[in-house]
């Protein structure tokens, strides 16, 4: 049985969740809130449950990432085309702080679980509702997938060598910056409750949070008329930044701040560049980038990367390497700073998972429950709720327990 290790800590304690989302956006956000106290009850399909469990790569049937993805949590499982069972799932609701769902726009709406119904008997209800394009627009009903939203968002043109086609950026960004955005809403709107006793409706769009973080690209097209370009590892219009060659890999350097750009040339032996009036400040570096990016390359390419790091960081310029995941399990700042914990699994395989994000110096996160298996707490919290002996041998019947 998965039983807590310890009674809920953390400062969401007493929060209760009701997740009825699958694969990213929906459960990234239940587990984030989850690391942090939370108690969150994770609806799954029978059979199968949530496709995430099969996503990647799998140690005995079951993906590893449903490790980090599902901790702290419990699962449930019901039928949602069953009339039954969705309404065992508005008696989870009544008793809800929030109820998160990734579904397309309306699918809650055809199953009776719409924010309006729910909030009839539950008020104080917070419902974060997640999609590709929000629940409204003329582009609502569209099916939204993260990578989608990266490229509406604005982000999937950068994310290239000029001249190359656009790239992935390697990790499913649109989801995530969806579920924090989502995550940030809930906790406002949960703020808020404790005025008006009311809850309301967070509503997510991916691409919005995509192109909440796209800084300045709107307001240079609106003032300037100016389409912001791919340029590969460089940061435009900030210089120096980028991306450079060493015998045995690449770094990374940002020596873009006024005096770190002087203390770099020193190191570099450069002290010519880093007096330069011209140079002095970024408005000048930007129209001598190529110049600057050369001198920066020709110093590194006869150097490896710890060497180079040596230096920079003896200078105090921001410069690192660029992390493979050999690389981040062997560092060890990420374990001293406990980003990097371990677990084990039902079925006994000891993973290592990311560590909590932020850190709270008196109520901090942790990791108090592996994740479960398919309806490893149907039963358990079936009973909480009140239902009796022949409404679980009903469900056990239907192979739902």
């Amino acid at each position: 049985m998965n039983t807590p290790s310890s009674s809920p800590t953390g400062p969401l304690a007493g929060l209760k969740v009701l997740e009825l989302g699958q694969l990213i956006a929906g459960p990234f956000a239940a587990k984030t809130l989850a690391d942090f106290g939370a108690e969150v009850i994770k609806i799954e399909p029978p059979g199968t449950g949530d496709p995430l469990r099969q996503w990647r790569l799998l140690h005995n049937g079951t993906s590893v990432w449903w490790q980090v993805q599902s901790r702290n949590k419990k699962s449930v499982v019901l039928d949602l085309r069953e009339p039954a069972d969705r309404q065992i799932v508005r008696r989870l609701a009544d008793e809800a702080d929030v109820l998160i769902e990734n579904f397309r726009p309306g699918m809650m709406e055809k199953w009776g679980l719409g924010y309006e119904e729910l909030s009839r008997t539950n008020p104080g209800l917070v419902m974060l509702r997640i999609s590709g394009y929000g629940q409204s627009g003329p582009y609502k009903d569209r099916p939204g997938f993260g990578v989608v939203a990266e490229a509406m968002g604005g982000l999937r043109y950068l994310t290239a060598e000029p001249g190359r086609v656009p790239v992935r950026v390697g990790v499913s960004l649109g989801d995530t910056l969806a579920s924090l955005h989502g995550v940030i809403g809930v906790l406002m709107a949960l703020h808020e409750r404790h005025r008006s006793g009311r809850g309301q409706v967070v509503d997510v769009a991916l691409y919005e949070s995509v192109f909440n973080v796209m800084e300045s690209l709107l307001p240079e097209y609106s003032a300037f008329g100016v389409v912001r370009e791919p340029a590969g590892s460089a940061l435009p219009g900030i210089a120096p930044s980028n991306a450079y060659a060493c015998v045995d890999g690449w770094v990374l350097v940002a020596g873009n701040g006024d005096s770190i750009f002087k203390r770099l040339m020193a190191a570099i032996g450069r002290q010519d560049l880093g007096q330069d009036p011209e140079l002095a400040h970024n408005v000048g570096r930007v129209q001598r980038v190529a110049e600057i990016d050369a001198a920066i390359g020709a110093w590194t390419a006869t150097r490896t990367v710890t060497e180079v790091l040596d230096v920079l960081h003896a200078a105090e310029v921001p410069a690192g390497r660029i992390y493979t995941a050999r690389d981040i399990a062997e560092d060890p700042h990420y374990r001293a700073r406990g980003m990097i914990e371990s677990v084990t699994t039902a079925d006994g395989l000891r993973v290592e998972v990311p560590g909590i994000v932020p850190k709270l110096s008196r109520t901090p996160g942790a990791i108090r429950r592996r994740a479960p298996t398919l309806g490893e707490d149907t039963e358990a919290v079936l009973r909480e709720l009140g239902l009796c002996d022949e409404q679980i041998a009903a469900l056990k019947s239907r192979g739902m327990v």
